[in-house]
Formats: C-alpha cells, sequence, structure tokens
C-alpha cells in the first residue's frame, strides 16, 4: 500500500492511499493503530510529507563505499545523531539554503527511511521489522561547513536547519518491501546522477539499526530512521559539487518512489 499525507482544497489535512489509476482513497483511523482505506475519493491539493515524524533519528558513514570515499574507518556501532521534527520538508517544496547563518558548503544526501509503526523497545534482528509500519525517501541535507568546521565537533548544527530533511512522497507499507536492503537508491541533481548504489551496502542494515536504536530505549510510533548515504556525495567530489540556489534534487529508491526539491537561498 502506498500511503500519503495530503492537504485538499479546503485546507484539511488527512492520509490517502494512492490507486494505480492515480486516484487517492481516504484513510479513516490511526495510521499508527486502526484504520480503514474507504471507497471515498479524495481531491488532492498537495501532497506532503508523509508522517510529521516524532522524532529523526540519524545514522552516519553507513555505507561502506562512502567510507572509503571519506577517508574514515568503518565505525564498530552505528554513528547516531538527530534532526529536530522542524528540518521536515514536503516534496516539491525548496531547500533552503541559510544565509541568516550562512553556510557556502550545503550537501545532499540520498537515504532509505524507515518509519516505526508501533512501540518498539529491545526489538531484536528476527523480530525488528515487524514494529516497521513502511519506507520513504529522504534527503540528509547537510551543511558541511557547519557540520565539520564550525560545530564544535558534533554534527547537530550543520544538520538542523530548516527544510534539511525532505521525505516523501509517499509511504509504502512494509508488505510491499520484503527486504530494505537490496534496493536502488539514487540522486539526480540538475539532470546529472550523483549517486546511484544499492542499499545492500549498508555497514548495518535496517534490522540491526532498529536493534541498536530500541536497545533499552523506546522508539514510539512515529519515529523516523535516517539510513545513511551512498557514495556520492557532493563533499567527495573533486572539486566539491555544493547546493546552489537554482537546482532540482531528485532522490529516488527502487520500489518506493522519487522525491522533488528545487533548492532557493533564504530570503532575510
Amino acid at each position: 500500500m502506498k500511503i500519503i499525507r495530503f492537504k485538499d482544497t479546503a485546507g484539511n489535512v488527512g492520509f490517502a492511499t494512492l490507486q494505480d489509476d492515480g486516484s487517492s482513497l481516504l484513510i479513516e483511523g490511526d495510521i499508527f493503530g486502526d484504520f480503514t482505506v474507504t471507497e471515498k475519493t479524495v481531491e488532492v491539493d498537495k501532497v506532503l510529507a508523509p508522517i510529521e515524524p516524532a522524532s529523526i533519528l540519524c545514522i552516519g558513514l553507513n555505507y561502506k563505499r562512502h567510507a572509503e570515499e571519506t577517508g574514515m574507518a568503518k565505525p564498530n556501532y552505528p554513528i547516531l545523531f538527530m534532526k529536530a521534527p522542524s528540518t521536515l520538508q514536503n516534496p516539491q517544496d525548496p531547500i533552503v539554503l541559510p544565509t541568516h547563518l550562512k553556510s557556502n558548503e550545503v550537501d545532499y544526501e540520498c537515504e532509505l527511511i524507515v518509519v516505526i509503526g508501533k512501540t518498539c523497545k529491545n526489538a531484536n534482528r528476527e523480530n525488528a521489522l515487524d514494529y516497521v509500519l513502511g519506507y520513504t525517501c529522504g534527503n540528509d541535507v547537510s551543511a558541511r561547513d557547519w557540520q565539520i568546521k564550525f560545530g564544535g565537533g558534533q554534527w547537530c548544527r550543520g544538520k538542523n536547519f530548516d527544510t534539511f530533511a525532505p521525505m516523501g512522497p509517499h509511504l509504502v507499507t512494509r508488505d510491499e518491501i520484503p527486504d530494505p536492503n537490496a534496493l536502488g537508491i539514487k540522486t539526480t541533481l540538475n539532470g546529472e546522477v550523483m549517486q546511484d548504489w544499492n542499499t545492500n551496502d549498508m555497514i548495518f542494515d535496517v534490522p540491526a539499526l532498529i536493534e541498536f536504536l530500541s536497545g533499552s530505549t523506546t522508539l514510539v510510533p512515529g519515529t523516523v530512521i535516517m539510513t545513511g548515504t551512498p557514495h556520492g556525495v557532493g563533499m567527495a567530489r573533486k572539486p566539491p559539487r555544493w547546493l546552489t540556489a537554482g537546482d532540482h534534487v531528485i532522490v529516488e529508491i527502487e520500489n518506493i518512489g522519487r522525491l522533488e526539491n528545487p533548492v532557493v537561498g533564504e530570503i532575510t
């Protein structure tokens, strides 16, 4: 099932399922609990990010080839950082380059996003995927200058500017993705393919991440896990390729979808 969060022409926000003919059927109830797909067709005015995250847990340096291109050793445990829910951005809405707290080194990162669907604590590899509602596309937009040079040794400043977590365009339920670590994943920038790899290159696969993140820790429904990016990021290119106003970024993941965002400069 493909689930969208949408706004209709009256400004109401709801959930619906995408049909093969392009229409959308209204969902009633709680997508993290009991819900029903009705036969009521909805008029979608705008597709929003699939959920409003309870929290956004992010994993750094989680692809083997990406670790190699950065010159960093493979980690022994997943590297965890967080984005604030306020970084969320909708499909088709712009990634805004910071100019008030200026960054000249904003980068793209295509990522598989896992959405937790029920309360999860101390999961193990065998049952980890049972806690997943579904998957979507994400872009872990990163201001590398603030992440690496100005951030005081931690990554949060460079990762937490407004609009730095585009997600969407829809959520694909876990029954349609039997193996989240067997998916092609790609970033295209202005028509040029920048990243093109497979989620099977993760150092820590999706079950391992859920097991680690839920260890002695409660993951509530709506928790988002950004699972890392493959090689090909702008930072590692020679010369580096930073996002600039006027760019257009597309993140595509096999069997999930295509997330598109323009890039603009912040107006202060």
